[in-house]
């Protein structure tokens, strides 16, 4: 029996001498030798190595930490660190594969949160398992704890999680005892100041981790549930974890240790062990293949590493701290607790907005774009505090977060290579966004504090807490584009409390815009069980034929499975393999039928496909409607095509391809793709830019493209390994995912890009290329529509339809149509112009009627109060009434008038002289709260104010208690 001896240097109460099996097999269960990792300081491993194995000896704690580091002098920076994890594994039959996406593709989740997300289907068993294990450096983003952000040594929005996965491979054991070799043999962390959590239930750890790795009993923590109890859900695969902590104080001892006491703990290693399925009952069944889900925070064990007391100081962020601190001309080394946390803000928020852009993410009001929106206006905001000024070099109308940026971009290498290419997108958006937010938050500061000052005069009035009202909330962030959350924050730091309720209420009010829906296929029924789990992935035929006899493998009818559908039902139906393209990368799925024979001749029943849908894993899932006959599980059924929308199909994704390759060489290579819609009538393209594209821009992209499709180039399509063709300078599609294996589209010359959508052959198929229409659909994304093929020809037959008729109306020649429409516009303005000027010498004539009824008020009788209501005026010709009134009566006089401009609609408007504002009445804040009674709202300056609203039928009564107000007000003051 081959094994390992181990010397001991004694520093603990056990054997010196231990003797340990190793096993053979393949992939990770070839790296199996249960080699023991005590933790004594000074150790000697020998390896007798009769067998060939599949990773390389054990090595010595000093060994591992004097190791060379090839690329990086420093052996202990983060880059090495992440570096090394990943050998670590890979040496020990891991896969290494790239980080995803912080877009992710599970719609369940806004941004990617943890390093095992891209395998959540896998864990779940949705779909198999293609390696038996594998190592990962992932990209993550969590804002649930944005305020503890500097507060303490470990919270971030960005972090790096390194991982190792087994997917029904090694198991417990493996997972301890490579995670405590890593721990204390490559990264070399002294073994007295580990600590252990298990779960309080898990013996099997426990006695992993005391009896073979040697970990005393004192040292190792049994949690409960809450803390150390992995579960995916309410129901489905669940597990105990293990945590390794490093112990900064030993010296504290044993006694009363509490591993949630971050002045002494920092748990870096988590392992959890996927061992049950949790059913609908609470109980706990053993998994069949068992899986094994790791993190270890790289920014951890940097710090560890690197003997700094946080995060922050490590080399992952300290140097865009430092960037930070000379644009504010302050020493982080000599700084204030407060100034060392809004630098580290400034540190932290930096990497993640950085990398969100990277991905795709740009700034808006909603889901992942406020995400990166509040983080940027935090970091804005944080800055000025700070005392940086324009760019922080002079430029006060300049920028400073792309000069971070720049720095966050220059040690993103190792992370994530295609950032430096992205960067001048990424600080293009920066520049913007800080710049319409530096625009209000001079405003929105100046209103927050007079709204934070009132709220703690009143309190200290009517001796209540100090509160925010959540009105005044919802105005900053509607208005003014202040966040909530940094007016919660400024409102926490001056002892003021703010009502979310009213706000939240606020909030409902605005947003009636619905989002967009995820577009995912659940195969669920309506007992609750899955189609998916027992049906296999779909054969696509549709590359090479429109035509495919099939086999119904699984029929759905409202939600349920059926063994049969008759004539009328809407069905879904799944077929063993299929020429239907199924919805996917931005490609609409393909319509046609379904056909199942009677005879020679004779179809028994028809089904119409009008749409395909992917599921989970490769399933296709045909969407129509039984036209025919019945249709019934296990029959052979004839798939065919809609040859024609196929080809507009093809006709608009290749010219897409061709599209972007255009936007690229005539707004610059760094735009890229940002969403995209091939369908049967047109197509939209969604791009990064910061602008409207220009007449001579359309047109020149519009050549370009053109010009390719008559060069009639004929297309290439190749499947190769995805690292050969990014190296190729295949194009990526944007939010796609791609396996080791992919398919690349070339237009030879023109573009390569990844894609897995259907094509034409020769771009002469596409006949011709025109845009209808380009526009702004957030910030810093535009959109063009566009048609081509069948659909080309048809829009130029219908603008030479219209523009026909349009010569026919105005009787004149094509081209002076339009002279002749801006001579009838002229007209018009005119027109308008004189009509205006009649009705509002109509209200000023009347206004001068009614000014008779004017009111005087006071003790001496030296207000003049005019309120009435002026019939048949709109709202422009109000004012012009009101100016006149105002103009006539001697000050002090204060007027409102109200009318009804039309069904549903109220104008109101306010005038007040010098000497009415000068008792501290004021039009806009008067007018307002009239307003409301009429269902709306409205404000402006002290003087002069106007109002809106959408009940007319509240006018009388609104009017009667203005006109009670102001006689009131003025009385007083008058006394």
């Amino acid at each position: 029996m081959e094994g390992v001896a181990v010397v001991v240097v004694p520093h603990f109460k056990f054997n010196q001498f231990q003797f340990f099996p190793i096993h053979h097999s393949k992939f990770c269960r070839a790296a199996r030798c249960g080699a023991p990792f005590l933790p004594s300081l000074t150790f000697k491993l020998k390896l007798k190595q009769q067998h060939h194995h599949a990773f390389p000896p054990i090595r010595t704690a000093t060994e591992a930490v004097s190791e060379e580091d090839s690329d990086n002098n420093n052996n202990n920076s983060g880059d090495s660190i992440r570096r090394r994890f990943l050998k670590f594994y890979e040496s020990r039959g891991h896969k290494v594969l790239p980080s995803a996406s912080l877009v992710p593709d599970d719609p369940t989740v806004l941004l990617t949160i943890a390093g095992m997300l891209q395998f959540k289907p896998i864990f779940l068993g949705n779909i198999p398992a293609k390696l038996p294990c594998a190592t990962t450096s992932q990209r993550c983003i969590r804002t649930n704890d944005i305020l503890n952000v500097g507060l303490t040594s470990r919270h971030h929005t960005f972090f790096e999680m390194l991982g190792n996965f087994s997917f029904g491979d090694y198991f417990k054991k493996q997972a301890i005892l490579w995670a405590w070799e890593l721990s204390t043999l490559e990264f070399g962390l002294p073994s007295h100041r580990l600590w252990i959590s298990v779960y309080e239930n898990d013996d099997d750890a426990f006695h992993i981790w005391s009896h073979q790795v040697g970990v005393p009993v004192e040292r190792i923590k049994r949690l409960g549930e809450e803390d150390n109890f992995w579960t995916s859900g309410v129901t489905g695969p669940c597990g105990p974890c293990s945590e390794i902590y490093y112990d900064f104080h030993p010296e504290r001892g044993y006694a009363d240790a509490d591993l949630g006491d971050d002045t002494r703990f920092i748990e870096f290693y988590n392992l959890v062990f996927m061992q049950y399925n949790k059913t609908d009952d609470g109980s706990l069944e053993p998994l069949k293949h068992k899986n094994i889900d790791t993190g270890l925070g790289l920014e951890r064990m940097a710090r560890i590493l690197q003997k700094v007391p946080n995060n922050y100081e490590t080399d992952l962020i300290f140097p865009i701290i430092e960037k930070a601190s000379e644009l504010a001309n302050v020493s982080y080394a000599t700084a204030d607790e407060h100034t060392k946390r809004n630098l580290k803000i400034i540190g932290d928020h930096m990497r993640a907005i950085v990398f969100l852009i990277s991905d795709g993410v740009v700034p808006s009001n909603v889901g992942r774009g406020y995400v990166v929106r509040r983080l940027i206006r935090r970091v804005v905001r944080t800055g000025r505090l700070l005392g940086i000024k324009g760019d922080g070099r002079g430029d006060l109308e300049g920028t400073f977060s792309p000069i971070i940026a720049e720095k966050v971009v220059e040690l993103s290498t190792h992370i994530d290579s295609d950032v430096k290419n992205r960067a001048p997108r990424i600080f293009e958006e920066l520049m913007r966004e800080e710049l319409r937010f530096v625009q209000t938050l001079e405003r929105g500061e100046k209103l927050l504090e007079e709204k934070l000052t009132a709220a703690v005069w009143n309190a200290e009035n009517n001796k209540t807490e100090p509160c925010l009202a959540g009105e005044d909330v919802f105005l900053l962030y509607d208005t003014y584009g202040y966040p909530m959350e940094i007016t919660k924050e400024v409102a926490e730091e001056r002892g003021v409390s703010i009502d979310m309720n009213g706000f939240d209420i606020e909030m409902e009010k605005q947003r009636r815009q619905s989002q967009a829906a995820h577009n995912t296929v659940k195969l669920a029924m309506g007992n609750g069980a899955n189609i998916a789990d027992s049906v296999p992935d779909t054969e696509f035929m549709g590359y090479d034929s429109l035509y495919a006899k099939a086999i119904v493998q699984s029929l759905v009818v409202n939600g349920d499975p059926a063994v049969q559908a008759s004539e009328g039902s809407d069905v879904e139906i799944l077929l063993n393999k299929t020429p239907f393209y199924a919805e996917s990368g931005g490609q609409i799925g393909d319509h046609g039928f379904l056909y199942i024979a009677e005879g020679e001749s004779q179809p028994k029943a028809i089904v119409e496909i009008i749409d395909v849908q992917k599921s989970l894993g490769n399933i296709f899932v045909h969407k129509g409607t039984v036209r025919k006959g019945v249709v019934e599980v296990g029959k052979e059924v004839d798939a065919a095509v809609d040859v024609n929308l196929r080809q507009r199909a093809k006709v608009h994704h290749t010219a897409t391809h061709l599209l972007q390759a255009a936007l690229k060489k005539v707004i610059g290579q760094e735009t890229s793709q940002a969403g995209s819609l091939v369908s049967f009538d047109r197509l939209r393209f969604d791009f990064n830019f910061h602008r409207p594209l220009l007449d001579s821009e359309h047109a020149e992209i519009e050549g370009l493209i053109n010009g390719w499709i008559q060069e009639a180039t004929v297309l290439e399509t190749k499947v190769m390994p995805l690292d050969d063709a990014k190296r190729a300078g295949a194009i990526a599609m944007f939010g796609e995912k791609y396996g080791e294996e992919v398919r690349v589209v070339e237009v030879p010359g023109v573009s390569m890009e990844l894609c897995g959508g259907t094509h034409v052959s020769n771009t002469s198929e596409i006949r011709g290329f025109k845009i209808i229409s380009e526009q702004g659909i957030a910030s810093g994304i535009r959109r063009i529509e566009a048609v081509a093929g069948e659909a080309f020809i048809e829009y130029v037959n219908a603008r030479d339809f219209y523009l026909k008729q349009l010569c026919s109306t105005l009787k004149v020649k094509p081209d002076e149509v339009t002279t002749r429409i801006e001579n009838l516009l002229e007209e018009l303005r005119v027109a308008r112009n004189e009509n205006l000027s009649l009705r509002a010498k109509a209200a000023v004539f009347k206004a001068s009627v009614i000014a008779k009824k004017t009111l005087l008020v006071g003790n001496s009788k030296q207000y003049r109060v005019l309120v009435e209501y002026v019939d048949d005026v709109d709202a422009e010709s109000l004012k012009s009434a009101a100016e006149y009134l105002i103009e006539t009566l001697t000050d002090p006089a204060a007027v409102v008038l109200g009318s009804c401009p039309g069904e549903g609609k109220v104008s109101l408007v306010a005038a007040f002289t010098p000497g009415v504002v000068d008792q501290g009445i004021q039009a806009g804040k008067f007018i307002g709260q009239i307003a409301k009674l009429c269902g709306g709202g409205g404000g402006g300056r002290p003087n002069f104010a106007q109002a809106g609203g959408r009940k007319p039928e509240n006018l009388a009564s609104a009017l009667e208690k203005a006109q009670s107000e102001l006689v009131a007000a003025l009385s007083e003051k008058g006394n």
